[in-house]
């Protein structure tokens, strides 16, 4: 496939250039490096989700909003607000790091550090970045499939306001608002999510699930920035989500998925507060930060009971980043970072404690030698308390002919996972000895813009190598434990397209091929594919806006096949959903909207014997100021 992807590049850069004669508008991106940058000067492959594609998709989870981006799988447990973790070019769904607003949520109670995606929904977040690759230079630790980057809207002078509510299927309730401004010194921001269902059956019910299964919501987000002088400001964020999730178990004496009365009540806490100077008339930037994540969740066999066992994750983390920009063409980077994580886990056993302290330091350089070509390159070490020092590489180049109008992009990535403190220190299970997951990434692309930029094409080929993944391993102790015991590989194609022929209409596509294996030596899963990662995902969507103000718009994606354990004897049928939506404006301030979703009422699973949604419809109204 690698050598597929290449020979279609070489073929677009060989067509005739039918493109606009200047470079259309450059889009800013902030994931790749950390600072606000150009497409143009970034090599690696980065989906850009921006609030008018949020706004007009209607989307409710942020899984199922971002499933239609290239590279990306996902599985989820049920109902929404079910256990769900996302895939980067087929790595381990713990292998995605991810932020919100500037700080890393990844927890560290999970088994592998993973972030559930489960209690994020789209609320009023406002922008999402998708970087595909290993880039553990940038953002260290879990980078190893890419980084989903998640912001709120950034408050500005003036006044602005946003509301909307909506009700549908089972009963469920959508609601959010969000207030922001400034003037003067201060600019900022606060806003307000709320949703509940009366939900599916988390336990399929095409096998026996038969009772509902309810999902609550609640969350905030809060901005503040004080700009003290044009060279010193001071950034305040906070972010909130409240959950309440019934779910399906394991009952005895059978142990199998079953219709139950449990529930999972869980709080997560994300603050940030940094510092911003600016010396030497703006050519050198400093940024101090002082971080904070935490998730408490706790699990209840039923309603009015005491928890049976609960986790506790939390991370202290201070961040320096420096920006030396001497003349226009060049920017040196250079960052320390403190990161300390705390894990507490308890039962009617007892309690399980642990921590560690993580310190990173590392240099990047983005030069322009020539117009047109960007060139970045760097590397990180990370020393951890208890398995040592990782060291990372990475490096990217764009290289635009012709103004932007054609970028050809290479990139190599290093990355590297910290084993978790569960997998370290868990009396059972855990393993002193483990080392940190490691990984090589390779990209080559072209992103080409056609028809005076109507038509933008953009196909990328990639390999990632992974070694030393952390999996648990029957073959230790009495219970099995963790260890470093495996490789694994991924490759593939990534396509997207963009078409608006005429103003009123626009049409996206995305097509990716991912060949994830076990490439184990030894194992009785070699040459397996990885569990629950489809090789082919196809997503398209269009949308018209009628000369009457009528919007319409419709998604069809489809994912073929795949399995649901290692050793691919439990097969998850692929399958195609489809999905319509519809928003008439009512003067300038009032919209009411729809849509269906699943038109077709495709059954399907995302993993084996948990339910998904059928067809479903919702409308709602928003108000803008």
């Amino acid at each position: 496939m690698l050598k597929t992807g290449i020979s279609f590049i070489a073929l677009l850069t060989a067509a005739p250039a039918i493109a606009q004669s200047q470079a259309v508008e450059d889009d800013i991106v902030v994931t790749a490096a950390g600072i606000a940058q150009s497409r143009d000067e970034v090599g690696q492959a980065i989906t850009v989700l921006d609030a008018d594609t949020i706004r007009t998709r209607q989307n409710i989870s942020v899984t199922d909003l971002i499933a239609t981006t290239p590279g990306v799988r996902w599985n989820r447990s049920g109902n929404i607000g079910g256990v769900a973790g996302v895939s980067l070019r087929g790595a381990e769904t713990t292998q995605t790091l991810v932020l919100i607003d500037g700080v890393k949520v990844n927890d560290p109670s999970g088994i592998g550090d993973g972030f559930d995606f489960g209690n994020l929904l789209v609320g009023n977040v406002h922008r999402i970045e998708i970087l595909r690759g290993s880039n553990s230079v940038v953002h260290g630790s879990q980078a190893i499939g890419g980084v989903i980057n998640l912001m709120t809207q950034t408050p500005a002078e003036g006044f602005a306001a946003n509301a909307s509510a909506e009700y549908g299927y089972s009963d469920t309730l959508n609601a959010k608002a969000d207030i922001s401004g400034g003037s003067g010194m201060a600019t900022g921001g606060i806003g307000a999510a709320y949703f509940r269902t009366d939900g599916i059956s988390s336990f399929a019910r095409s096998r026996g699930g038969s009772e509902r299964d309810g999902y609550e919501n609640l969350t905030l987000n809060a901005r503040l920035k004080l700009a003290l002088s044009e060279a010193l400001s001071i950034d305040l964020r906070g972010y909130y989500i409240h959950s309440e999730n019934d779910i399906d178990g394991f009952p005895a004496p059978t142990y199998a998925l079953a219709d139950t009365p449990e529930y999972v009540r869980g709080d997560q806490y994300v603050g940030y507060a940094g510092v911003n100077l600016a010396m030497l008339d703006g050519r050198l930037k400093h940024r101090a930060a002082v971080t904070w994540f935490r998730n408490d969740r706790k699990s209840y066999t039923a309603r009015d009971t005491d928890a049976d066992y609960g986790y506790e994750g939390t991370t202290l983390r201070f961040d320096y980043e420096g920006v030396y920009a001497p003349v226009e063409s060049a920017k040196l980077l250079f960052g320390y970072e403190h990161e300390r994580p705390d894990y507490d886990y308890f039962d009617a056993f007892g309690v399980t404690a642990a921590k560690a302290n993580i310190d990173s330091v590392h240099i990047l350089a983005i030069v322009q030698p020539f117009d047109g070509l960007s060139v970045t390159g760097g590397v990180r070490h990370d020393d951890h308390s208890q398995f040592g020092g990782a060291t990372t590489f990475g490096a990217n180049a764009n290289y635009s002919p012709n103004g932007g109008v054609t970028n050809l992009r290479v990139a190599y990535g290093e990355g590297f996972k910290a084993p978790s403190l569960f997998q370290l220190y868990d009396p059972s299970y855990g393993n002193r000895d483990l080392g940190p997951e490691r990984s090589r990434s390779y990209d080559i692309g072209i992103d080409h813009s056609l028809i005076d930029g109507r038509a933008q094409v953009s196909v990328t080929a990639f390999r990632r190598d992974t070694r030393d993944q952390i999996n648990y391993d029957v073959t230790i102790g009495l219970f099995g434990g963790y260890n470093n015991i495996d490789r694994t590989r991924a490759k593939g194609v990534e396509a997207t397209m963009t078409l608006r022929p005429v103003d009123a209409l626009t049409l996206t596509a995305s097509y990716s091929y991912i060949d994830a294996r076990d490439r184990s030596a030894g194992s009785f899963n070699y040459g397996n594919r990885l569990p629950r990662r489809a090789a082919d995902a196809v997503s398209a969507s269009v949308d018209y806006v009628w000369s009457f103000g009528l919007s319409t718009g419709a998604t069809v994606t489809i994912v073929g096949d795949s399995f649901d354990n290692p050793a691919n004897t439990r097969r998850l049928d692929g399958y195609a959903l489809a999905g319509v939506r519809a928003s008439f404006p009512i003067g300038d301030h009032l919209e009411v909207y729809g849509r269906v979703d699943n038109l077709f009422d495709e059954s399907y699973e995302t993993a084996f014997g948990y339910g998904t949604y059928g067809r479903s419809a919702y409308g709602g109204v928003r108000v803008r100021f």
